[in-house]
């Protein structure tokens, strides 16, 4: 097992879309985590939560005194369910800053995971929330949607094209693949190869209100996302916080989004196509 603390670095760095220059990140744990537990999905309901429309109040005071050029404690989620892991920002010790990860929905298999849309295509099999801050991590598994990816050959599919087979396929709303797209604007794409495997991340915004109780024109929620692809399905990653306080909080997403990696089978691993009807 690595020391309890190490500074990690991702070979994506050096991507355009991701910063050359942000804030250290501190590794302190390389186990599977299962913390904050105690919070369910039905207690989210019960609060009128979901992770398509996440609550808002005013922002954190706490933000105010966050830069992005901080030290950063990140714990590893590592899903063998779904093999797959990925960092999460916890702490920047330097200005005694906590973030307030609650495990909206814990690991779970494709067949019984919540669907993004009425299509059910999209499922989210993971997600954290913290509501204090406004910040959402997902991982969702779908198919390809083949309007937008048609080869076989995934070495040919272009970044741009991945997030639109993705955002095609994310609503909560019966409407049309066309308006589910216009919900959201695109505005940066690249790919990466990470271990001889293809990676697509791609930045957009949500132009529809992110919140219940802010309803102001120009608040939206700004996401990054990483989709792999294992199986004939896709594996993404999504990390979104409010348009405002991207600022300061963006650079740490950044980190979250460029650590995410599928990872070797092992006998817990459960692939998408397994037992669809099941769903416990």
């Amino acid at each position: 097992m690595p020391p309890a603390s190490l500074l990690f670095s991702s070979p994506l760095s050096s991507s355009p879309c991701l910063p050359r220059r942000g804030p250290s990140v501190i590794l302190c744990s390389s186990v599977p985590i299962r913390r904050n537990a105690n919070l369910r999905r039905r207690d989210l309901v019960l609060l009128g939560l979901t992770s398509s429309f996440i609550f808002s109040g005013p922002t954190s005071d706490s933000l105010a005194a966050v830069s992005s050029d901080q030290d950063v404690k990140m714990d590893m989620l590592m899903d063998d369910i779904n093999a797959y892991s990925f960092l999460y920002p916890i702490e920047l010790p330097d200005k005694n800053f906590s973030f307030k990860w609650v495990e909206s929905r814990k690991p779970e298999r494709y067949s019984s995971a919540a669907p993004l849309s009425p299509d059910a295509r999209q499922r989210i099999v993971s997600e954290r929330v913290d509501m204090i801050h406004n910040l959402v991590i997902s991982v969702s598994i779908g198919p390809p949607n083949l309007r937008f990816l048609k080869s076989n050959d995934k070495s040919a599919w272009k970044a741009k094209d991945v997030a639109d087979s993705i955002l095609s396929d994310k609503s909560a709303l019966r409407v049309t693949t066309g308006q589910r797209m216009a919900e959201s604007s695109v505005l940066d794409v690249h790919s990466d190869i990470v271990g001889g495997e293809p990676y697509w991340f791609y930045e957009y915004i949500v132009r529809k209100s992110p919140t219940i109780s802010v309803q102001e024109p120009n608040l939206y929620r700004r996401n990054l996302a990483v989709t792999a692809e294992r199986d004939g399905y896709l594996y993404s990653l999504n990390a979104s916080t409010l348009s405002k306080q991207w600022e300061q909080i963006g650079p740490f997403l950044e980190k979250t989004v460029a650590s995410f990696r599928l990872l070797p089978p092992t006998e817990n691993y459960v692939p998408p196509y397994k037992d669809p009807w099941r769903f416990w």
